[in-house]
């Protein structure tokens, strides 16, 4: 069922965000803002294109209403600051989860509209705006991944899945990123 394997995705996007999330936050800001690569300028710049990108589809999801809002308006860096930016993510993870959890197979081919460039509508359904969202995450988690190899600290593992086999490991950032932990 479409419900379930977007909830799975959803989670694990969520856990790979937090564990990225960790180790972003213990860098410095100079390490943050220093400009690598003319595609990801910087890290925290990666991070806030990321978060953007999650907003507008979540919007489109929800029925928000906003549109295309910042997404086309340069404005791609809305935080400054790594608490107040991972603070933002954990927000739009946990509602993608949320909306993931409900999700069922006749609402996984509701009809989406998208309001793209130059007033461009197009139309998706949730099942493929959400499998866009979970490669572009995956995608730009890597680009900070690579990122993170020039600076102080090391990358953490990304290519764990939370699977029964590894559960009581996932399972200490999972009760972290519910906020129950220290």
């Amino acid at each position: 069922m479409p419900g379930t394997s977007f909830f799975h995705q959803a989670r694990n996007n969520a856990w790979s965000n937090h564990r990225l999330f960790g180790v972003c936050q213990k860098l410095t800001s100079r390490e943050l803002n220093a400009k690598r690569t003319r595609f990801t300028p910087s890290i925290l710049e990666a991070l806030n294109q990321t978060l953007t990108v999650d907003s507008y589809y979540l919007d489109a999801l929800l029925d928000g209403g906003h549109g295309q809002g910042d997404l086309y308006s340069g404005r791609m860096t809305p935080f400054s600051d790594i608490a107040g930016l991972a603070a933002a993510q954990r927000d739009a993870d946990h509602k993608l989860m949320a909306f993931c959890d409900q999700l069922g197979e006749k609402d996984a081919m509701r009809d989406v509209e998208l309001e793209r460039r130059n007033n461009v509508v197009t139309h998706e359904t949730v099942a493929d705006i959400l499998s866009h969202l979970f490669v572009y995450q995956t995608h730009q988690r890597g680009q900070v991944h690579i990122l993170l190899a020039t600076t102080t600290q090391s990358p953490p593992p990304m290519d764990d899945y939370h699977l029964e086999y590894d559960a009581p490991f996932p399972a200490i950032d999972f009760t972290l990123l519910r906020g129950k932990g220290a």
